[in-house]
């Protein structure tokens, strides 16, 4: 080893005192020479794995900011999504207090929790009742007009039947030209204003609204507007066709109007106008009595 150190110590002073074309100089560049080749293949060799260790660091950084980018995305649209939300509700319960607001309403806000699951009824159920001071008989309506009327009460809930129920019937008249009738529910979930004269003045698009007669429904809200009219060969009354002004399936909260004031039930000359029309039926009540207003038995929610 000592040897090894002093030839090494001798050679490099030797390569420094000689000049550029000296013999250790000369050595040096063939080494040199026969080397480069070998050593441009390991630099060759070595740089993808270089460039390959890069891209790994990178590609692991990219996938941490990735996932992160993506966990904030699903924050923010969760944020949206509530937001909206609120705002739809907003503009729902907005609607509401302007109809209780247009038309005077004493009412009670609700919300619509579920179906009664009955094959044979169309009805929903609403979830307050008898504490909020709910009653059988009361109608119940949304934003864009009636949809029903409260057939049961418990403490905390009520069911509503729908004005498309075949058992419903609500007094009901042609705005402009104050044709009366009574707006039924079908079987296959329809409406229909029957007798209406066929002598009145009904068009397709008129607007129906309650008429006040019976004085459960306040007078003048909306019920739907006239899809079609017919009128059979020599027969009394139109069969019109009318399209809900509102429905369950749309809205989530209600009104239940509690009281009707005198000034919201039809006048002595609108029920003489429309004596002969038979105004109700059965009561919404069910098996609990005859409409006040109903005077031949047919079915039929309104009183």
């Amino acid at each position: 080893m000592i040897v090894l150190c002093v030839i090494s110590l001798l050679l490099l002073t030797f390569y420094l005192r000689e000049g550029d074309t000296g013999p250790i100089h000369a050595v040096r560049g063939g080494v040199m020479t026969v080397t480069s080749p070998v050593r441009m293949l390991g630099s060759a060799v070595a740089a993808p794995f270089g460039a390959l260790g890069n891209i790994a660091q990178n590609a692991t950084a990219s996938s941490e900011t990735l996932s992160e980018l993506k966990k904030r995305n699903e924050e923010l649209t969760a944020q949206v999504a509530e937001l909206s939300e609120a705002q739809e509700t907003a503009e729902r319960l907005e609607k509401l207090v302007g109809l209780k607001s247009t038309y005077s309403l004493e009412s009670t806000a609700a919300r619509i929790i579920g179906s009664t699951g009955d094959a044979w009824t169309d009805s929903v159920i609403i979830d307050k009742g008898s504490a909020s001071g709910f009653e059988v008989g009361m109608p119940v309506c949304s934003a864009g007009g009636v949809i029903g009327q409260i057939i049961e009460v418990s403490a905390n809930t009520s069911t509503v039947r729908l004005i498309t129920d075949d058992q419903s019937g609500v007094s009901a008249m042609i705005q402009g030209s104050r044709a009366q009738g009574v707006l039924q529910g079908q079987a296959d979930g329809t409406l229909r204003l029957e007798y209406v004269v066929s002598d009145a003045e009904v068009a397709t698009g008129d607007i129906v609204i309650t008429s006040g007669i019976g004085g459960t429904f306040p007078k003048g809200l909306p019920l739907g507007t006239v899809a079609s009219i017919d009128r059979a060969p020599n027969a009394v009354y139109y069969t019109i066709v009318v399209r809900a002004a509102s429905s369950a399936e749309s809205n989530e909260e209600v009104l239940v109007i509690t009281s009707v004031s005198e000034d919201q039930i039809a006048s002595d000359e609108e029920v003489d106008s429309a004596n002969g029309v038979p105004q109700g039926g059965s009561d919404a009540q069910g098996d609990a009595g005859q409409d006040a207003g109903g005077q031949d038995g047919s079915s039929g929610t309104d009183e």
